[in-house]
């Protein structure tokens, strides 16, 4: 059955009817090795990890699918945590949807966001009333520095919550 959802779920590249949009998330496609840093509010390390992620074409080409894997914390259940992210473009507005489900925690996010310069920034407001961005910053062929953040004030002001430093496998 998996040989099988997986020939079904894995596309060749980016559909052709994407155009150069494509080029958004395709420059990130592969497999990664992942340094994760956590921080407070007022800009003190929380934790530190690693892990690695995976991103790939599925669904014939049309979205961009991804696996963020770590180990949990010592002295729980579970070793390995994992949660996923499937991005796929409004092609009438050029805007990127991205849903992340992480189902061990029960959490679903949803951003909208796309090519800022030679960035990635995605947007939303979250339930808890503040306003959340992720972004791909210094995006080269063998690294990239995702970071999220938060704002209290509508996006006037961030905090940097979480920074991760992607190096690719080879």
């Amino acid at each position: 059955m998996s040989r099988e959802l997986t020939a079904a779920l894995i596309g060749a590249g980016p559909h052709a009817a994407l155009g150069e949009y494509a080029k958004v998330f395709d420059r990130v496609t592969g497999a990664w090795d992942c340094d994760y840093v956590h921080f407070t509010e007022d800009s003190a390390v929380v934790e530190r990890y690693s892990g690695n992620v995976t991103f790939g074409w599925v669904l014939d080409g049309w979205a961009v699918q991804d696996v963020w894997a770590w180990n949990a914390p010592e002295g729980e259940a579970t070793r390995r945590v994992a949660g996923t992210t499937i991005r796929f473009l409004d092609r009438e507005t050029g805007i990127w949807t991205v849903y992340w489900f992480m189902p061990e925690k029960a959490i679903v996010i949803t951003l909208k966001g796309g090519a800022v310069g030679d960035r990635i920034v995605l947007e939303d407001d979250g339930a808890d009333g503040l306003r959340r961005r992720w972004s791909f910053n210094e995006i080269r062929p063998e690294s990239f520095v995702w970071r999220g953040e938060r704002s209290a004030d509508g996006g006037k002001t961030w905090w940097l919550q979480a920074e991760y430093h992607m190096r690719r496998r080879t």
